[in-house]
């Protein structure tokens, strides 16, 4: 249960309230450091998958605990977005995004129990879904209204802004797509016919 990969996972629950500390401090920072946190939370999902298959340490305990952390940073950072920008386009597409977790979280439940769960395994989408939703959020969370200093140039905030824009569009697209296939899959299961 403590293997090293868990521990990330466990790290990444722990980022939650920090998360939601940095965004709301009355610095001029805060959304800045709210968005390096969200970037950290989202490297360590992927380094601690990294590790668990590289150090041979999968788990069930892991195989639990990763979606959990994952749907809960991010139904956060979606929950914050929506209170900060107070507008439909933002709201309906996070409604979306969180209706989506619980009702794939619910039919990968109802599949296991039929012992088929395998039909509704994450999927590439899913993980096209999950990187667009990541980029997304760390720039909506962010939101800079200065350059963001490069190597050789200063990009202006209004690019990183629409790119955030377009991954928030994009993320909502497979979440809809993504959702209506996993559903696809099973439903000669849901319907009563297999």
């Amino acid at each position: 249960m403590w293997t090293i990969p868990n521990q990330i996972t466990l790290f990444r629950i722990l980022l939650i309230p920090v998360f939601i500390v940095v965004f709301y401090l009355p610095v001029s920072w805060s959304h800045f450091g709210a968005a390096f946190v969200f970037w950290l939370a989202s490297i360590s999902d992927a380094l601690d998958g990294y590790l668990a298959r590289r150090l041979k340490q999968s788990s069930k305990f892991g195989a639990f605990i990763d979606p959990v952390a994952d749907k809960l940073m991010v139904t956060v950072a979606l929950v914050l977005i929506v209170a900060d920008y107070q507008v439909w386009w933002v709201t309906v597409p996070a409604l979306i995004m969180i209706s989506r977790e619980i009702v794939i979280s619910a039919l990968r439940e109802f599949m296991a129990d039929l012992g088929k769960r395998d039909s509704v395994a994450v999927s590439s989408l899913g993980k096209w879904k999950t990187a667009c939703q990541m980029l997304a959020l760390m720039g909506l969370i962010w939101k800079p209204d200065y350059p963001i200093p490069l190597v050789l140039f200063d990009v202006p905030a209004m690019v990183v802004m629409w790119a955030a824009w377009a991954f928030y569009a994009l993320a909502t697209f497979f979440t809809f797509i993504s959702m209506f296939q996993y559903l696809k899959a099973s439903w000669p299961q849901l319907s009563g016919k297999n």
